[in-house]
């Protein structure tokens, strides 16, 4: 008898498990209520990869995508915006001169070739550089896809897959497998739910007609034969585990049906307890979504908000060709900007823009080592930390406030000038914060000339230690009225630890 109570009990228990197990429903509020996975808190560092057949020609003006360049060249040339319009102009008359005015954008796919594409090589680069995750454009606004999407070369008419034409390849597939074969570094998908010229798309919505007031039967189309299947394809082959989705921002979520796919993406795919998303999903962004993402922005300060920013290396996420040595960020900047963002609770996503032969160019290779490198001293106060109740220490001074299109444009960068070279009477970072466990993590902008660190409105009692990371040995330190005095070690220059930002490890902080 006991043994038949055990096998119903044991019969029963999936049926119990399914039954128990949360089901989304297709609204905000139920979507939202879904806890992000802790592994994307504890990431802080993610490498972002722009790669497709932009890569081809990889021209723009200096400071604009070169990854719109198909925008730029046949959507761009009339409107209201001149900037949008003299782009449209360099580009069209970079095209005509290079390639010839008979030369279409689809032209390019035989050239995008990838001959030198080594993803176990990327891969060891990616772990090498300290990142945690990887996220790579399975498609942009282009709609050429980077895996066997069956959708993308039925809907053109044409070939228009890595698998079908240029390169013939599985890039996707191919680079994630080498990024899980390193083990410790998740791998995401980058995916544009809008192409700007795909056949099935609405004439009336296409990016030559300013207005987009749109045909909702062939809209539908779009959404049914295209996007939808080409998501839950992407999901089901390679199990992402970070979606981020683009090119949501003109029309509302409710016309993009994405409420609906994002319900199947957490009660149906294969990772649904691992996949994070983005904010991008019609009109939505700051509002709703896994975490909220910022561009060549400020990110936010609201400490209950999680969010990512996202930004290139240099001026561009695709490879531009025009870009110069001073477009690039240096070690010393992106090292800050590394700080700063996971000192305020924020994800760092770099971007690289890969040759269309298949190169990660040397100087973009060069950076990422870099920030491995000072990773390998300091990721304790990276990886798996929070915000602390101050994310920063300031000077005396007023605080300046920058605008977006100071943080855009970073010329020069803020927060390499808030850290180093604050505006006249202006106050200065003079370090950053993160936190884990019992521990406190001072992140030096500078060392002092004076070889005392002070720490503001901070007490610690015997049991506290000081340590500088990459120096053995404990400090010392005295509490003084409300702050805390930390005596640097006098160390030879070619012994620092590391560069640029040195970091102590405060411990027993309550």
């Amino acid at each position: 008898m006991v043994n038949v109570l055990i096998l119903a009990v044991a019969l029963m228990m999936p049926v119990i498990g399914f039954a128990d197990e949360k089901q989304y429903e297709p609204t905000w509020s139920s979507l939202d209520s879904r806890e992000n996975p802790q592994w994307f808190h504890d990431a802080k560092f993610g490498i972002f990869i722009h790669w497709g057949l932009y890569s081809v020609p990889s021209y723009a003006p200096r400071g604009t995508y070169a990854e719109w360049y198909w925008h730029a060249k046949d959507g761009d040339q009339t409107g209201k915006h001149q900037a949008a319009v003299g782009r449209a102009n360099a580009i069209n008359d970079f095209h005509n001169k290079v390639y010839g005015a008979d030369f279409e954008y689809k032209d390019f796919r035989e050239d995008f070739t990838c001959d030198m594409f080594e993803p176990k090589e990327w891969a060891t680069l990616f772990k090498r550089s300290g990142a945690k995750y990887v996220v790579l454009t399975s498609k942009h606004h282009d709609g050429y896809c980077l895996w066997p999407s069956k959708e993308a070369s039925i809907s053109y008419g044409m070939p228009w897959n890595s698998v079908d034409s240029g390169p013939r390849r599985d890039l996707v597939g191919e680079l994630t497998d080498a990024v899980r074969d390193e083990g410790d570094i998740k791998m995401g998908l980058y995916y544009s739910i809008w192409d700007w010229f795909n056949p099935l798309w609405p004439e009336e919505d296409q990016p030559t007609n300013r207005k987009k007031k749109g045909n909702d039967i062939t809209r539908q189309k779009y959404i049914n034969e295209v996007m939808v299947p080409q998501f839950k394809d992407i999901v089901n082959r390679y199990a992402p585990s970070v979606i981020f989705s683009d090119g949501d921002w003109w029309m509302d979520d409710e016309k993009w049906e994405t409420k609906p796919l994002l319900a199947w993406l957490f009660n149906e795919a294969p990772n649904k307890e691992e996949v994070v998303i983005n904010d991008r999903w019609g009109k939505v962004r700051k509002k709703h979504g896994g975490y909220f993402t910022t561009e060549y922005g400020s990110g936010f300060e609201d400490p209950s908000i999680i969010w990512e920013e996202n930004r290139g290396i240099g001026k561009s996420f695709g490879y531009n060709r025009q870009e110069t040595y001073d477009d690039y960020n240096s070690e010393e900047l992106l090292i800050y900007m590394l700080c700063d963002i996971v000192s305020r609770g924020g994800n760092f996503l770099l971007d690289i823009g890969p040759t269309a032969d298949g190169r990660i160019p040397v100087i973009m290779e060069e950076r990422l080592i870099q920030l491995g490198e000072w990773l390998d001293i300091n990721g304790e106060a990276i990886f798996n930390s929070r915000r602390w109740i101050r994310d920063c220490q300031w000077s005396e001074g007023d605080i300046y406030a920058y605008t977006k299109q100071e943080f855009h444009h970073g010329i020069p960068d803020p927060i390499l000038e808030m850290a180093k070279t604050p505006k006249k009477n202006q106050a200065r970072k003079e370090c950053y914060f993160t936190a884990k466990d019992d521990k406190l993590y001072v992140l030096m902008t500078m060392l002092p000339d004076c070889g005392t660190f002070v720490i503001k409105d901070l007490q610690l009692d015997s049991s506290s230690e000081i340590r500088m990371l990459g120096v053995e040995g404990k400090l010392e330190f005295k509490n003084n009225k409300k702050n805390v005095e930390v005596i640097l070690p006098h160390l030879n220059p070619s012994k620092l630890p590391c560069k640029h930002v040195y970091v102590l490890e405060v411990s027993n902080v309550n």
